[in-house]
């Protein structure tokens, strides 16, 4: 389920600012392209509800590189708004999903953008065999 709203909030990050932007999907440390995002799973839970039903919190962090160091502050605080926008809901295996607990914070030239995508998920009971037959003998003392 992560990696399949990972895709989606990639995919929501390439119609919201073109093919101009490289998204990454895994943390690299040197040799990334500007401008650019990292789109990373950072926290979860599962909670048990009822049942087969489990409450899950997933909390993302999108990372936003701007193309330009000096004027990197402008920038940040313009790919917030249009990130607050374009991450409000998404589409994930067919569901929307909205995100919620949206919050930002820009630190050494770079914007840190924190998103959850919280949703209930059903595990399926395992199947059991069913018996199949039974036949029994009885007697009866007379």
């Amino acid at each position: 389920m992560i990696n399949s709203i990972i895709d989606s909030v990639s995919a929501s990050l390439r119609a919201e600012f073109g093919d101009s932007f490289t998204i990454y999907t895994e943390s690299l440390e040197q040799g990334f392209e500007r401008p650019c995002f990292f789109v990373l799973c950072v926290g979860g839970a599962n909670q048990l509800t009822r049942g087969n039903r489990y409450f899950r919190e997933n909390q993302f962090c999108i990372r936003y590189v701007p193309i330009s160091r000096e004027q990197a502050d402008k920038e940040c605080n313009a790919a917030a708004e249009r990130l607050s926008l374009c991450l409000e809901q998404i589409v994930v295996s067919g569901d929307s999903v909205r995100g919620t607990k949206m919050k930002w914070a820009a630190a050494d030239g770079k914007l840190n953008f924190y998103v959850n995508y919280d949703l209930f998920v059903y595990r399926e009971k395992d199947a059991v065999p069913v018996m199949e037959e039974i036949s029994m003998e009885t007697s009866m003392k007379a």
